[in-house]
């Protein structure tokens, strides 16, 4: 069988039914908000288009975003990804090893030259020489920069490829830094989160096979299509902040009836993912919905933004309220939000327990 076959031919080698695959178009089409009829331009395409030769490198990173990955459910979106690319190079799911693993890239790169994919997860650490992580004796910044040049795009995998992430946190030692920070001359697109929704990937390759070129991102890189709206736009709590009603703590009556967790640290105003919609585990549930409030962790510096417990209005310190512009847009937006609240049923927020405006006072 050929690697790099088209992904009609390989999807009928597996006996996958043009329905079924037609069925996955759709769903894409949804996911990313495209027009009605889409579904079929994009069937069209991908039955027709070669699939690439991916590179994944992995550097500072937990392994976490290809978990997310491979911890799907059959038959889902998720799996797909590997039926529409050609994965030549991962440090975690490839089986060769050592001087082979080495050479199965360095064949990619050479064969695939201007036309391969080149999709990373982790940080990049610039600190002594790039000492803090190396690869078959080569650091990081070395391999990203080489494999690079070669590449039609690159995707950041999860918020320490994106944004730096945790490797990135105060005070930061090994001088972690993301993909954008180093490569400025290829199209690079960020799929932030820790860990990113798998559904997202699979949702960027198949925008990328159809159309030619990445989807339309927002002013951090990321696609619009699914980092476009808050979790707190789509989140099924949103009525309840509303309503003015907040959990006090993660076990009293407000928590059991589901009642909004922005007091209890919940960052869902200030991070732009698709958790509420799309959902994990085969779209069972996500952090809010099992009763967690959301720790930000699409967005840049989520880890040095605040105790993941202090509501957005209450920074846990004057300096983090200074420096991070998104508390400080939300506080404004929860302040003005509840004014208005206030103006059109003052007598009922007379009645709520505790208030944001009482607690900014």
């Amino acid at each position: 069988m050929n690697e790099h076959d088209t992904l009609g031919e390989r999807l009928a080698q597996q006996g996958i039914s043009r329905r079924a695959f037609l069925k996955f178009c759709t769903a894409v089409a949804t996911m990313m908000a495209l027009p009605p009829g889409a579904a079929s331009a994009i069937a069209e395409a991908l039955v027709k288009a070669m699939r690439p030769s991916v590179i994944w490198l992995s550097f500072q990173e937990c392994t976490g975003c290809t978990e997310s990955l491979t911890r799907s459910h059959t038959p889902t979106l998720e799996n797909m990804i590997f039926d529409m690319i050609s994965l030549d190079y991962h440090h975690t799911l490839q089986a060769a090893s050592g001087f082979g693993a080495e050479k199965s890239r360095e064949d990619a790169m050479k064969e695939f030259y201007g036309k391969y994919l080149l999709l990373v997860d982790g940080s990049i650490p610039m600190n002594d020489g790039g000492v803090y992580s190396t690869i078959a004796g080569r650091t990081n910044l070395d391999l990203l920069q080489e494999v690079a040049k070669g590449a039609a795009a690159i995707v950041a995998v999860g918020t320490c490829a994106a944004f730096g992430g945790i490797p990135n946190a105060r005070p930061n030692p090994t001088g972690a830094v993301a993909v954008s920070d180093i490569i400025t001359d290829k199209p690079i697109v960020n799929i932030s989160g820790c860990p990113p929704i798998p559904v997202v990937i699979t949702g960027v390759l198949a925008h990328y096979l159809t159309f030619g070129e990445l989807p339309e991102l927002d002013n951090l890189g990321r696609p619009k299509s699914f980092y476009g709206e808050s979790i707190h736009d789509r989140c099924y709590r949103r009525p309840f902040y509303d309503q003015g009603k907040f959990a006090k703590s993660f076990d009293d009556e407000g928590a059991r009836n589901g009642w909004c967790l922005f007091e209890l640290g919940c960052k869902g105003p200030t991070t732009h993912n698709a958790c509420a919609t799309t959902k994990w585990n085969g779209g069972t549930s996500f952090p809010i919905e099992s009763g967690h409030g959301c720790i930000g962790c699409s967005e840049p510096h989520f880890w040095d933004a605040g105790s993941f417990y202090s509501a957005l209005s209450m920074p846990a310190s004057p300096l983090e309220l200074a420096t991070d512009a998104a508390v400080v847009g939300a506080a404004v937006g929860v302040a003005v939000s509840v004014a208005n609240r206030a103006k059109k049923d003052a007598a009922k927020s007379a009645h709520t327990t505790t208030t944001i405006a009482d607690l900014e006072k």
